[in-house]
């Protein structure tokens, strides 16, 4: 039977990240009621992971970036908020009422304002041998580092992107330096970001802290192949080679670990359940939901904040966090928008100047062709193990509809219902047939976005309004005078028990 939280709330956050966290701290400190539902026990997100008030024992390694989270971490803690933990959300209806799971039991509450901050997900980088023991992504291993203090030994990092040389350096200073840096990054890239080179100057900092990572990686000798393709993990039963060309040559490394990485993309698979409209955003090469400058989404009191809304980092993340607070007190009628008008003009200029750098760093790292169209024989999804091959195969007999694509191959049907498959489906889809990526669409996502136990859905009826009720009243035999075809005559009903 549910616990009576609360039957409603002012607002109600999806995530205790930087998004989350300053938008439930903005929110509890204008006196509103607040309740954050995140899966993590503790708060912080995937930027801020097992970052106390005081710091993390590892801080030095992680950097400044990481160590400043620790502010907001203490504001959390110390506000007026409900922060239920280790929570799977798994439905938001359209009048606002939200489900999770928690301890087996299921749990629901109705919000006058939702601000969802769910952050983004790692981009698939499917290859050949990326299903082996052995081969995970750069963020997995940020986790290890930041929960358990592992480093992979003999680790051979390959992609592209500022978290690549990020996890490079961090892995430096922990003592266990990677092996190498299978860069995937063209030469032209840097003709195709010229063109924002005006953000760029406006986010010179960003520029300056990626030289000085890779400066600190020719001090630390470590290996950079450029221009990388045709890559190809192989072992006998786990990962024990990295075969790739690299400037016209082919080169193969033996490693223990080969972690891969080409950026990360709104996580959306919420929003698209909801029913929130999307948009396909041609640089970023990922579908943003639609939001205005409030970022409000398509529904009235639904708002999104964080990279869940658009590719942005921690500390953008916090100011939208921060702006979504601002309107969802106006709508509650909490605050005047004559009283934060100004708060709420300032932080907008500040997330316009951090974002300005992003369409550069988005077109320099834009992730190579083999991430987004792979080879026949790779498996694009792992739930399902299906290959590229079998997508095209359907593609070219007509089947031009990513959720056709579905119910012929079951992509999309496994455990992640799509998470690590999707993108790259619909970009085989759009290859092979030449069309635009409005028209492929993404998969029809369901309620519920994550698994759920039947005995958890039934958590949600109180005993006393359940049809199983007269059979639990000890004494009442509502069977009296007959016999169940699965139990002898002299059997008790467990009901009465």
């Amino acid at each position: 039977m549910q616990d009576e939280l609360s039957n409603n709330v002012d607002v109600c956050i999806i995530g205790a990240g930087p998004a989350g966290m300053s938008a439930a701290v903005r929110s509890a400190k204008a006196g509103a009621s607040v309740v954050v539902i995140d899966e993590q026990p503790n708060p912080g997100g995937q930027i801020y992971r097992s970052l106390k008030e005081t710091g993390h024992p590892n801080g030095h390694i992680f950097g400044p970036d990481y160590q400043r989270g620790a502010e907001l971490v203490r504001a959390f803690n110390q506000a007026n908020i409900t922060h239920i933990t280790q929570a799977t959300l798994w439905r938001v209806d359209s009048d606002n009422r939200v489900y999770w799971s928690q301890n087996g039991a299921a749990r629901k509450i109705a919000a006058k304002q939702i601000i969802i901050a769910t952050g983004a997900i790692e981009r698939p980088f499917p290859f050949v041998g990326w299903t082996l023991p052995g081969v995970m992504t750069a963020g997995a291993v940020q986790i290890l580092m930041k929960t358990s203090g592992l480093v992979p030994n003999k680790a051979v990092l390959v992609g592209t992107g500022p978290l690549v040389y990020l996890l490079a350096a961090q892995m430096i200073d922990a003592g266990a330096p990677p092996q190498a840096i299978v860069d995937t990054q063209k030469a032209d890239s840097y003709i195709k970001a010229i063109r924002y080179a005006s953000g760029a100057l406006k986010g010179r900092q960003v520029l300056f802290k990626g030289l000085k990572l890779l400066a600190k990686l020719r001090k630390a000798g470590i290996k950079r192949y450029t221009s990388a393709s045709d890559i190809v993990a192989d072992g006998n039963g786990k990962v024990e080679w990295l075969t790739f060309i690299s400037q016209g040559r082919k080169t193969s490394l033996e490693t223990q670990s080969v972690l891969a990485h080409v950026g990360v993309v709104p996580n959306v698979q919420l929003t698209r359940a909801m029913g929130l409209e999307h948009h396909w955003d041609a640089l970023q090469m990922c579908w943003l939901p639609t939001l205005d400058t409030n970022n409000l989404s398509s529904r009235n009191g639904v708002y999104v904040a964080g990279d869940g809304g658009g590719i942005g980092g921690a500390v953008v993340a916090e100011r939208q966090g921060e702006l979504v607070a601002v309107n969802a007190l106006i709508s509650l009628g909490i605050v005047k928008s004559s009283q934060v008008a100004s708060e709420a003009e300032a932080l907008k200029t500040a997330i316009n100047n951090d974002m300005a750098v992003r369409p550069f760093l988005d077109a320099l790292y834009a992730p190579p062709k083999q991430a987004l169209v792979p080879s026949d024989e790779t498996i694009v999804c792992r739930c399902e193990e299906v290959t590229a091959g079998k997508i095209r195969q359907h593609a070219a007999k007509g089947v031009h509809g990513i959720n056709q694509i579905k119910a012929y191959t079951r992509c999309g049907m496994g455990p992640c219902q799509g998470r690590y498959c999707g993108t790259t489906v619909a970009h085989i889809i759009q290859d092979e047939t030449g069309l635009p990526m409005e028209k492929v669409g993404y998969y029809r996502l369901r309620n519920p976005i994550k698994p759920l136990k039947l005995g958890e859905l039934a958590s949600l009826t109180p005993i006393n309004q359940s049809f199983m009720n007269k059979y639990r009243n000890k004494g009442t035999n509502n069977e009296s005078g007959t016999t169940s075809v699965h139990q002898s005559a002299n059997e008790q009903s467990s009901y009465t028990q």
